[in-house]
């Protein structure tokens, strides 16, 4: 089965403007994180990311509370090029074209995001696979 993901895509740092970030990974076709803010944590959640199955679904929510839905397509590297957003720990990843509002959302992908928190984190709900995959075949 698919696992799926939530993926803030936002830094632990308060200076750098999350939509910045979102702007990045939808143009460069990453998912990931940063380096601000993990201190001795940092190795593991890198790990844990990098183990993540290709073909795994991930969402994300913008600013404006939309939700956007990717699927996870290459390996773990490390990008340079996004530290001025702090998404330098990332995946290649393909992105809808279009967000969904949360109406059509899976609840637990709603219900996870609405906790708040900026960790990439698997979600465990026994619906939020069949639903996204629906939702990603349907695009």
């Amino acid at each position: 089965m698919t696992q799926v993901y939530r993926a803030p895509l936002r830094s632990r740092s308060d200076d750098i403007d999350p939509q910045m970030t979102l702007d990045r990974a939808h143009a460069h076709g990453l998912c990931g994180f940063g380096r601000h803010g993990h201190g001795h944590a940092l190795p593991r959640r890198v790990q844990r990311f990098a183990a993540v199955p290709d073909g795994s679904l991930v969402w994300t929510r913008d600013a404006d509370g939309w939700y956007w839905l990717g699927r996870i397509d290459g390996p773990y590297f490390y990008d340079a090029d996004g530290e001025d957003v702090d998404l330098v720990h990332v995946r290649p990843c393909t992105w809808q074209s279009d967000p969904l509002p949360e109406s059509r959302c899976p609840a637990a992908v709603a219900a996870t995001f609405g906790r708040g928190g900026r960790n990439f984190q698997q979600i465990h709900h026994p619906d939020v696979a069949r639903a996204s995959e629906e939702l990603w075949r349907g695009r």
